[in-house]
């Protein structure tokens, strides 16, 4: 199975917001408070309004990954200040590769409009995604912020450095 990483259009807005609520659903099972995940469904208006806003947004750049015509997955970039704001794939696409593919575009997109660190932030708790940023070039950089999803959870932030 193959993937292509296409810029996200308006019309993506509900297939979008579904595959958010499924990859945070899986994700964060145990970390975020099943109360908040199982609620998201509720919220998927004010989502889909929220992702629109976002394709306006000319700091930010919003990819669907797409496996058979189905969108598995999606990555956000922000890049005026050289950060992965997300990258996420429904659960059966995770470890098999996939995600690497994703991360590798996301860094290309920022180093080829001339950032040279580029970063993110992980949950604490998400351990599986530390470990694949820490497999791929991040470390850690000491900063760490709290975000309040159903509960308070730390973030830490993680950097990666390109000097080519």
């Amino acid at each position: 199975m193959r993937i292509t990483i296409c810029k996200a259009l308006f019309e993506d807005a509900n297939n979008y917001v579904d595959c958010l609520i499924s990859c945070w659903q899986s994700a964060y099972k145990g970390i975020v408070p099943d109360e908040f995940l199982n609620n998201m469904p509720t919220e998927k208006n004010q989502r889909i309004e929220r992702y629109k806003k976002s394709l306006i947004n000319p700091d930010i750049e919003t990819y669907c990954v797409i496996n058979e015509e189905k969108m598995i997955g999606f990555l956000c970039i922000h890049k005026k200040d050289g950060e992965i704001w997300a990258i996420y794939l429904i659960e059966e696409f995770c470890g098999k590769g996939y995600g690497k593919k994703v991360l590798d575009f996301a860094v290309n997109e920022l180093k080829r409009i001339g950032h040279k660190q580029i970063f993110l932030w992980v949950f604490e708790e998400n351990n599986r995604a530390r470990r694949f940023y820490e497999k791929n070039n991040f470390y850690l950089n000491g900063a760490k912020r709290e975000m309040t999803y159903g509960k308070p959870l730390v973030q830490l932030r993680y950097v990666c450095d390109y000097t080519e």
